[in-house]
């Protein structure tokens, strides 16, 4: 399994929760192999040019959608060279800052960029990560002028925050929970359109004084284009399926991340079939179409959307000019 960011960054954490679940299945070593760079760029471009034989999938973010609207020469085309297996989970970020910063709310931290123009940083995992987006539309909706600092991963982002290095990040809220808790880094706000449950006392970005601010992430997994469907991966869609229920249901990710099961209803509808319980092949089959079909309307969905706000945004047009 490539995994398109760093080793303990969120993607990461799906990725082996995932690889350890098909391991249990399968009765066989799934292997997770990490390949940062370019915001998940060089691990797609491997898996696109990957022998689709079912043993090769792929773990992103929901960078996968964003780098096609950024890029304008990528070394492969995202909709053609690759295919969707399923939406694994949605997983809010949250702002946070180095306490020793000394902001205390989102109002504070836009009123010291504006004090500071063009000296305030944010960091992020990658140029088209999710990370990095979600502060693009942070500056924009503030007003503000900050410089953005591109890592391999979120971990890497974290730690320069945690030393004071950057001046804040919008982190999977995962990644950040523990540092939080633990009073090292202050959260702010979370950047979806509700709290999170994991950090209930933390408003988010619209109450802490940017109404109408939203941004949501997602988690997927993929495979080269063409695979067949007699191949591993395809054959192995309905316990791939079972798996990814299990490990998305456990108490661990339940608990620890709130992992937010993505479609249930549609897949105890392709489970349950229109006569009864259909033969698992079938299911297999409605399982992969409805995993392929949302994949790809998301991907498309994002990419649009992106454009339509880069080239709305000349501020923003020239920033991912000059990258």
């Amino acid at each position: 399994m490539i995994v398109a960011f760093t080793a303990g960054s969120e993607t990461d954490f799906f990725a082996r929760i995932i690889a350890l679940k098909m391991a249990e299945h399968w009765k066989e070593q799934v292997v997770v192999d990490n390949r940062p760079g370019a915001g998940g760029v060089l691990a797609t471009k491997l898996v696109a040019a990957a022998s689709p034989d079912g043993y090769t999938i792929y773990m992103n973010s929901m960078a996968h959608a964003i780098t096609p609207a950024i890029y304008t020469n990528l070394p492969y085309d995202t909709l053609r060279d690759l295919t969707g297996i399923s939406q694994v989970s949605g997983v809010p970020n949250v702002l946070i800052v180095p306490p020793a910063q000394g902001v205390k709310s989102v109002r504070e931290l836009i009123a010291l960029a504006k004090q500071k123009p063009g000296q305030l940083t944010f960091g992020s995992a990658g140029i088209g990560s999710g990370m990095h987006i979600n502060g693009e539309q942070f500056r924009l909706a503030a007003d503000i002028n900050v410089v953005h600092v591109a890592y391999k991963g979120g971990p890497e982002a974290i730690t320069d925050a945690l030393a004071g290095r950057i001046n804040f990040v919008f982190s999977p809220i995962g990644l950040a929970l523990p540092l939080v808790k633990d009073k090292r880094l202050l959260a702010l706000a979370v950047s979806p359109a509700t709290r999170s449950s994991a950090l209930p006392d933390v408003p988010t970005v619209a109450e802490a004084g940017l109404p109408g601010f939203e941004f949501d992430t997602w988690y997927g997994l993929f495979a080269p284009a063409r695979t067949p469907r007699g191949s591993r991966t395809h054959t192995a869609t309905a316990r791939r399926e079972r798996a990814l229920r299990r490990a998305r249901c456990s108490r661990a990710s339940v608990d620890a991340r709130r992992v937010q099961p993505i479609r249930a209803r549609r897949i105890r509808q392709a489970r349950r079939g229109r006569q009864g319980r259909e033969p698992e092949s079938r299911v297999a089959g409605a399982l992969l179409h409805f995993a392929v079909h949302e994949l790809h309307d998301a991907v498309d969905r994002v990419a649009r959307r992106l454009r339509r706000w880069i080239v709305g945004d000349e501020r923003l047009t020239h920033a991912f000019e000059e990258m």
